[in-house]
């Protein structure tokens, strides 16, 4: 079974990749690996809000 590890991106959207490749830029790892279920389950429960950083920052700052 292949393993991925989770990512994310400046904008903290998150993805998985297939683990030992060379990450996309843009990206950093996001400290878990594993098979890819586990990855997707693991993503749905740490990225609770889906809009990117930038746009969750320019609401905030409409308040």
């Amino acid at each position: 079974m292949d393993d991925y590890t989770v990512v994310v991106n400046d904008e903290e959207q998150y993805s998985v990749w297939a683990a030992g490749r060379s990450l996309p830029a843009g990206w950093r790892e996001a400290g878990f690996t594993g098979p890819k279920e586990a990855c997707l389950a693991h993503i749905d429960e740490v990225w609770t809000d889906m809009r990117p950083l930038s746009l969750r920052e320019a609401m905030a700052a409409d308040d």
